[in-house]
């Protein structure tokens, strides 16, 4: 459905300051491509609620797998941690792939909303799909959901690879991309919350284990169809504006991509730092369940690592008013790192200190997502101004591509790290009692892997230059 007039007027009050100071700054921005065509063209606030929303989509499906996914198989289902964590791996490894052929599809489509719609309405039942559990067995169960994972990994690509070109063809104003990514991370930031902050609570609240899971399937479900729905409606009479002609083969684009220099250097940090966001998310339950002993812990954690996005939003925005894109997502990384490392001194603190720490944790991040979102349609847009071809699609096909691989490398990275340290499976729904050593394999794999992942994924950004610079 479309996006209700309390829904515009809400997302206009959490960001409306900072999108308006956004369009002050980004002209002054240093670190990032200039504008590639002139007049810019202010899209109605309609139309940025619309495009917002579909972020109930890309935010609960990037976030609740890596945070229920891996807990669900080694502690409801019985599958041992090293099995789980290429379950839930592998799937994902596949839309690394199937991303730039979706990109290369939308590309040669006159609109990419329909996509939107089939591919984010299949993906709401999918969902729901995973966490069915119709089989008794622990390996026919693990299977079953290796196998609907897949299905919906893959219908989550034809939707997030059109909805992350659409912003470089929606406008065409470098400051105003940037004022629609503000609004994209916000409801971003909404979505996370509710979908990660919900799900685990969800469980709980319906009888845990199995059943529990089935709920909280239907319920994440349900947000995506609403979010698919709402975008699609939402971005109707936005006017779309395309080159003319594309590359003419997946190859030949996949070479023009590889050449653009800071969208090269962007992409290599981005796929890094959503490793290691990935693997603290994992580590979420676990850390709750070993670390810090509360029922309801998991809950409360991932409320504290999103809830600061939102708040910090206009302290970001005077960050890069003053500093530009790049040293401001360098200084959210290090935020992030800090934080991450504070956290290594978990058994020793109270539960509200260590809330306070992810809460640290959570602002580097929020500033980490809306500088590399708003850095990625500059790049676009350079793109097309130097070609002249439409290929939108291949470059968002290959960032959502390198984000998924990534996010799924978390998981997989965490799953490792237990199976190492000795992490014992259960097939009751709750998580059995540990050794030190594996209580140790959690700490680490929420806090010090994290930490190591996102500060090298920097070291990429010295590849990132001023388009005007690396043109001439």
């Amino acid at each position: 459905m479309a996006a209700t007039p309390a829904a515009t007027l809400f997302i206009a009050a959490s960001v409306g300051g900072a999108a308006r100071s956004w369009l002050r700054c980004a002209s002054m921005t240093a670190a990032g491509p200039p504008p590639v065509v002139t007049p810019s063209s202010v899209l109605p606030r309609g139309v940025l609620a619309g495009y917002a929303l579909g972020s109930l989509v890309t935010g609960a499906f990037g976030t609740v797998p890596g945070l229920l996914l891996l807990p669900y198989l080694t502690d409801t289902l019985g599958v041992a941690a090293g099995v789980s964590g290429l379950l839930v791996l592998l799937p994902k490894a596949w839309d690394v792939l199937v991303n730039p052929v979706a990109g290369r599809i939308s590309d040669r489509t006159g609109s990419r909303r329909p996509f939107l719609l089939v591919a984010g309405l299949l993906l709401g039942v999918l969902f729901a799909a995973i966490f069915a559990a119709p089989f008794a067995g622990g390996a026919a169960s693990g299977a079953y959901v290796a196998v609907a994972f897949l299905a919906a990994a893959t219908a989550f690509a034809f939707f997030q690879v059109p909805y992350v070109a659409m912003p470089a063809e929606l406008t065409d104003g470098y400051a105003e991309r940037t004022r629609l990514m503000t609004w994209r991370v916000a409801v971003l930031a909404l979505a996370i919350l509710v979908s990660g902050a919900l799900a685990p609570l969800v469980v709980e609240t319906t009888g845990g284990g199995r059943e529990g899971h089935r709920w909280s399937g239907l319920f994440v479900g349900s947000l995506i169809i609403v979010g698919t729905i709402a975008t699609f409606l939402g971005t109707r009479k936005a006017q779309s504006r395309t080159a003319g002609e594309s590359e003419p083969t997946l190859r030949a684009q996949l070479r023009v991509a590889g050449g653009n220099a800071p969208f090269r250097a962007l992409l290599i940090c981005w796929v890094v730092q959503a490793a290691g966001i990935g693997t603290m998310l994992a580590g979420v339950q676990y850390f709750a369940d070993h670390v810090l002993g509360q029922k309801s812990g998991a809950t409360f954690l991932f409320a504290a690592f999103v809830g600061p996005a939102l708040l910090v939003m206009p302290l970001w925005t005077a960050v890069g008013r003053r500093h530009g894109k790049l040293r401001s997502l360098v200084a959210a990384s290090v935020l992030f790192v800090v934080g991450a490392l504070a956290l290594l001194t978990a058994r020793a603190l109270s539960p509200v200190a260590v809330y306070l720490i992810v809460a640290v944790v959570g602002a580097g991040y929020a500033g980490q997502q809306v500088f590399a979102l708003a850095m990625l349609p500059d790049c676009i847009a350079y793109d097309t101004e130097r070609t002249g071809r439409r290929q939108a699609g291949v470059f968002t096909g290959l960032w959502t591509a390198g984000e998924t691989l990534g996010l799924a490398l978390g998981p997989g990275i965490y799953a490792v790290l237990l199976q190492i340290f000795g992490y014992a499976s259960s097939s009751s729904g709750e998580s059995a009692a540990q050794s030190g050593t594996a209580r140790l394999g959690v700490l680490l794999g929420f806090t010090l892997v994290p930490a190591i992942l996102v500060g090298t994924a920097m070291v990429a950004l010295r590849g990132y230059r001023d388009t005007r610079q690396t043109a001439s």
